[in-house]
């Protein structure tokens, strides 16, 4: 907190669970992930986020320039079903590790120092 503030703290992303990719019965289309963004649970919230950037933030066993802390960043392309899940396509593919773990919305533009985890 800021000295002399008051109130709660206001945070510049949102988190989000990266369900799987998209696909259908037999295929998978690893280009394209299904994203359920929390506090979206509608087809309409999730208008707000179409065109939205994301960051997959991860450790990496080696540091890269000074940090070991790695980003794939994505862009919200359109809603997947009624239920406020979203489709995003990323940078690069994103590792099966992935799956079932968080991403990060950012709610302004931003840089990647700005998204990162503390230590």
């Amino acid at each position: 907190m800021v000295k002399g503030r008051t109130g709660q703290r206001v945070r510049l992303y949102v988190r989000g669970t990266i369900l799987g990719y998209k696909r259908s019965k037999s295929n998978q289309y690893e280009n394209t992930s299904l994203v359920q963004i929390e506090g979206v649970n509608t087809k309409e919230d999730v208008a707000w986020y179409a065109g939205k950037r994301l960051a997959y933030i991860y450790k990496a066993k080696t540091k890269s320039s000074e940090t070991r802390y790695r980003c794939i960043w994505g862009k919200v392309t359109r809603p997947h079903g009624n239920s406020g899940v979203v489709r995003a396509k990323f940078k690069s593919n994103l590792p099966p590790e992935s799956m079932v773990s968080n991403s990060l919305t950012p709610a302004s533009p931003t840089t990647l120092c700005d998204v990162l985890p503390p230590n």
